[in-house]
């Protein structure tokens, strides 16, 4: 039972000295095909279970409750600033603050999370990004709107956690279309599949746009969503077992 409630969470050094973490599944009390550290407040799960889960995470985090600041991610290109703990979920894909207690949080099942972090301005932000939102530019958006706090891109560092590979993510020609007609150059990110499929290099393509914006230091953990259903939810995995819904991880960061 204890081995049940431990929770697993995965850090990374650029983000020091920041309390952060990529929460895996592990260390949740949802069960059925949510077994583990469901945090999406969207999905099918009981309420009260997704709520003690939410609460691990803020105890695990050090703030209260109420602290844990999220938003209603809808793949857009919008951020947000925290300036005191939400009450309500605004529609928005990215989260950035500069007050001391308030943890930001996003919600992925395959798409990037991206956690962000200027420390010398004592600034951070979360993203959601998955291939819409990152097209569009919502990891722009998040290092703009620390900005607005006073942080400096050349400062900043960004660090994609757990995230769909590009082994397992096949995609059609009109997805393919879409990117080339944005820029030609984002044929790189592609690589050959059956038939007129094709497979999309999710994470980097994030860390493209990130070192593009000209911040100081990109990464990804390395981890795929699609691959390790023991410690990740992933959508497609969902999808590909026909399943009738999907848990949601959740990634965090305060200052």
């Amino acid at each position: 039972m204890a081995d049940r409630m431990t929770l697993e969470i995965i850090t990374s050094r650029p983000l020091a000295p920041f309390r952060h973490g990529f929460f895996t599944r592990r260390g949740g009390a949802s069960s059925g095909i949510f077994e583990g550290l469901n945090c999406g407040l969207g999905s099918s799960d009981q309420s009260e279970i997704v709520e003690i889960n939410r609460h691990r995470v803020a105890m695990a985090m050090g703030v209260a409750d109420d602290d844990l600041a999220t938003v209603d991610q809808v793949h857009s290109a919008e951020a947000v600033t925290v300036r005191d703990p939400v009450r309500t979920r605004p529609r928005a894909d990215a989260l950035v603050t500069d007050r001391p207690g308030v943890a930001l949080s996003i919600l992925t099942a395959d798409c990037q999370p991206v956690l962000f972090a200027d420390a010398e301005a004592s600034v951070v932000g979360a993203a959601h990004a998955g291939w819409k939102g990152a097209l569009d530019g919502v990891l722009e958006a998040t290092i703009e709107a620390m900005e607005g706090l006073g942080a400096r891109r050349d400062r900043i560092r960004a660090v994609i956690g757990p995230t769909i590979s590009q082994q397992a993510y096949e995609v059609g020609p009109e997805f393919l279309d879409r990117f080339l007609a944005e820029d030609p150059d984002n044929a790189r990110f592609f690589a050959g599949g059956e038939a007129d499929r094709v497979h999309f290099d999710l994470p980097s393509y994030g860390l493209s746009r990130l070192r593009q914006a000209g911040v100081a230091e990109a990464e990804w953990t390395g981890h795929c969503t699609y691959a390790d259903p023991r410690r990740f939810y992933s959508y497609r995995r969902t999808t590909h077992a026909g399943e009738a819904d999907y848990g949601r991880l959740i990634s965090v960061i305060r200052i």
